[in-house]
C-alpha cells in the first residue's frame, strides 16, 4: 500500500520526525525532501502526492521545525547532516536524491560534502550554493546578527511578512501561513536567527570545491529571499548546471507552482542514467 509511514529518530538533544513511503520495485529511486528554515514537510504536499508509489520517499520535519519540536538550538548543519544519513542507515535509503528547498539546499550541499558518494543526485529549490566565494563579509555578518532585524518586529507583522515573501499564489501563502502559526513569536525568531546563523557557518567552514552529483537548479522568478535569483543565476553560469525558471513563483516556488516543479523534476531524474523505473511517473497535483 503506497503510504506515508511515521518514523521518528532519537538524537541526544531530542527526537527528529519524519515521514517515509517504499515502493516494491528494486529499480525505484529514493527521493529525499528537505524543507527550508522554518518550514516543515507540509512544504512538499504536493510532490509527495505526485511522486507516491512511483519512487521511495522520505520527508523530514527538521530539527525544532515542525513536529521535530520542541528542540534544543545547539547543533549545526553538519550534525543534521550526520542525523540524516542515521535515519538513512537506518530506512535502508541508498543513493539518494536529495530536494532542498532554501536551507535545505544548504543542508543538501553540507551532506554531500560530509559523506561524498552517498547522494545520487541534487535538485536545489530556491537555495544557494555554500561557496565562500558567493558572499561578502557583510552578507554573513547580517546572517550572523538577523535577530536584530527580526526581534522588534511585532509579531503580527512579522508573520505578514513571512507569508508575503516567502510565496505568490494563494495556495503557497496558505501553507506558509499554517506553518507559522505553529510557533510563538519567540520561538520563531529564535529559530530564524539561529538557522541563518549556522547557514553562515557553514558557508565558513564548507570546501570550496563545486557539486560532484548531477544536479538541477530550480528558482522562482519573482523569488525575493536576499539575492537568491541573482545567485542562481551565477552559480547556474559558473558550473554549467540547468536552471529552470518557474515564472510568477516566489521563494516557495514548489508550492507556488508545484505543476512546473515536479515537470523539471521528473524530466532531470529521467536523464540521469539508472533512472528507467521514473520514466513513467505521472506529474502533477492530483
Amino acid at each position: 500500500m503506497n503510504t506515508l509511514r511515521t518514523g521518528v529518530f532519537s538524537t541526544d538533544l531530542g527526537v527528529v520526525h519524519y515521514q517515509v513511503s517504499k515502493v516494491s520495485s528494486t529499480d525505484a529511486p529514493w527521493l529525499v525532501f528537505l524543507p527550508g528554515l522554518t518550514a516543515d514537510s507540509t512544504l512538499f504536499k504536493y510532490q509527495l502526492e505526485a511522486f507516491l508509489g512511483r519512487a521511495n520517499l522520505l520527508v523530514w520535519d527538521a530539527p525544532a521545525h515542525g513536529k521535530s519540536r520542541p528542540f534544543p538550538l545547539s547543533f549545526s548543519l553538519a550534525d543534521l547532516a550526520t542525523w540524516l544519513q542515521q535515519i538513512f542507515l537506518s530506512e535502508g535509503v541508498t543513493e539518494p536524491v536529495l530536494i532542498g528547498q532554501s536551507m535545505g539546499g544548504y543542508l543538501s550541499q553540507v551532506f554531500m560534502q560530509k559523506f561524498p558518494g552517498v547522494a545520487r543526485a541534487f535538485v536545489s529549490i530556491d537555495s544557494v550554493p555554500i561557496l565562500r566565494s558567493f558572499y561578502s563579509d557583510k552578507d554573513l555578518w547580517l546572517l550572523k546578527h538577523s535577530s536584530s532585524f527580526l526581534s522588534p518586529m511585532p509579531w503580527s507583522m512579522l508573520q505578514a511578512a513571512t507569508v508575503r515573501g516567502s510565496a505568490t499564489t494563494p495556495l503557497g501563502r496558505e501553507n506558509m501561513s499554517l506553518i507559522v502559526k505553529q510557533y510563538a513569536a519567540r520561538e520563531y525568531v529564535q529559530l530564524a536567527a539561529f538557522g541563518y546563523r549556522i547557514i553562515a557557518e557553514a558557508i565558513e567552514q564548507a570546501s570550496s570545491e563545486g557539486l560532484s552529483v548531477p544536479a538541477l537548479l530550480i528558482c522562482g522568478t519573482k523569488d525575493r529571499a536576499g539575492e537568491i535569483r541573482k545567485l542562481n543565476q551565477r552559480w547556474s553560469l559558473m558550473s554549467e548546471l540547468p536552471i529552470v525558471w518557474v515564472k510568477g513563483a516566489g521563494h516557495n516556488s514548489n508550492v507556488d507552482d508545484p505543476d512546473t516543479v515536479n515537470q523539471a523534476i521528473t524530466k532531470f531524474l529521467t536523464s540521469l542514467k539508472g533512472f528507467s523505473f521514473f520514466k513513467e511517473t505521472v506529474i502533477g497535483k492530483e
